[in-house]
């Protein structure tokens, strides 16, 4: 099966609605606004949802905006240029390695370079629309394994979000407008794409054209 978007628009929809509650309850300690880019520097994991999403942003935009989609493109392209040669997985297909030392060479892998979707005169992303889940839901308390942010084993819930929100918040106030993130939903998608399997990849490749 392939991309299916009115399925991920209704994923799309319940995250939106859950993003603005949290937001809400948040209320001023949450200061992510447009033009704030710290998110949006470094590389990270998107899955085979999040491609086919960003390739389908890109498809729409090569009829509607083809200045837009060539410079996205090219920006992509330079990214890979300058950073393909360390990427800790296949080099055409843009799948990453999933072995111990490829998880390892990732945590290091173009940690501060921009995203080529970011619009470095605006700061904005010239792909909002369709961007990956983990831009959708970075910012706000999300629910995370403790143990795998250097915490100990606790039955208590464990939150992470931005370092530049709650700053002056209670764990009372964070664990009140935690963003309640539909995995389960997302999960489902990425099986009916045909990807029950790690298929992650990361920004640049999935808005370039591969033959």
């Amino acid at each position: 099966m392939g991309y299916n978007s009115p399925r991920d628009a209704e994923l799309l929809r319940i995250l939106d609605q859950n993003f603005a509650r949290s937001a809400e309850l948040a209320g001023p300690h949450l200061v992510c606004h447009p033009g704030c880019t710290q998110c949006c520097h470094g590389a990270f994991r998107i899955n085979a949802l999040d491609a086919a999403r960003l390739r389908s942003g890109m498809k729409e935009l090569r009829a509607s905006n083809p200045a837009l989609a060539a410079t996205l493109e090219a920006r992509a392209e330079q990214w890979l240029a300058d950073h393909a040669e360390n990427f800790p997985g296949d080099k055409h297909t843009g799948i990453l390695g999933s072995g111990q030392a490829d998880l390892a060479a990732f945590d290091d892998f173009a940690n501060d370079t921009p995203c080529p979707a970011l619009n470095p005169a605006t700061g904005l992303c010239d792909l909002y629309a369709w961007r990956p889940f983990t831009c959708r839901i970075f910012g706000p308390p999300v629910r995370v394994d403790a143990a795998e942010y250097g915490g100990a084993a606790t039955d208590a819930p464990a939150f992470a979000h931005c370092e530049l929100c709650f700053t002056t918040a209670s764990e009372d106030e964070i664990s009140a407008s935690e963003l309640i993130v539909p995995h389960g939903l997302e999960a489902a998608l990425n099986k009916e794409i045909g990807s029950e399997s790690p298929q992650e990849t990361i920004v640049a490749f999935a808005l370039v054209e591969r033959e």
